[in-house]
């Protein structure tokens, strides 16, 4: 008898990767020209990130290049939302982003919906913030992380564990 495959569906962000980012991001930007003498602050408190800069072009600056530094690090950009740009006292502007990691209950099952629309011969199950995925031929599961690429979600995809 053949030994089920199986793989699960995650969405991780490397927190140490982001702490590196920010060190890359503001290293650069205290070399930077057009940076000198402003505000540039980019602080990690857990999975929260606060930015601040002197005006709003600025912060969009500053998480441009933040970005860009996420992105080499394999950081997955959708798992990081933003809230709305607050003013503070002396004209700087603030803003501040959660880093989402896990899959919720809502997504979980958009996920789960997606795969049995497929009508693959698979099993999916719902283990707290990842979803396991099992079938006996691997094509499915191919066909299912295919799939899954494909499912527009405001949180980014991985899969990991493939047996």
């Amino acid at each position: 008898m053949a030994k089920d495959a199986s793989f699960d569906v995650v969405s991780e962000v490397n927190v140490e990767e982001v702490k590196n980012a920010i060190q890359i991001t503001l290293k650069e930007l205290t070399n930077r020209f057009d940076f000198k003498g402003s505000t540039v602050e980019i602080t990690l408190d857990g999975n929260k990130i606060t930015v601040v800069g002197d005006d709003d072009f600025k912060l969009e600056q500053i998480k441009d290049i933040l970005f860009s530094k996420l992105m080499k690090r394999g950081v997955p950009i959708k798992n990081i939302h933003f809230s709305e740009t607050v003013k503070s006292l002396g004209g700087k502007a603030r803003q501040t982003a959660d880093l989402v990691s896990g899959i919720d209950k809502d997504n979980a099952k958009k996920i789960n919906n997606k795969i049995k629309d497929a009508k693959l011969k698979v099993k999916t199950q719902i283990q707290d913030d990842q979803i396991r995925v099992t079938g006996k031929n691997r094509d499915d599961l191919q066909e299912v992380i295919q799939t899954l690429r494909k499912l527009d979600l405001p949180i980014e995809l991985q899969f990991t564990n493939y047996r």
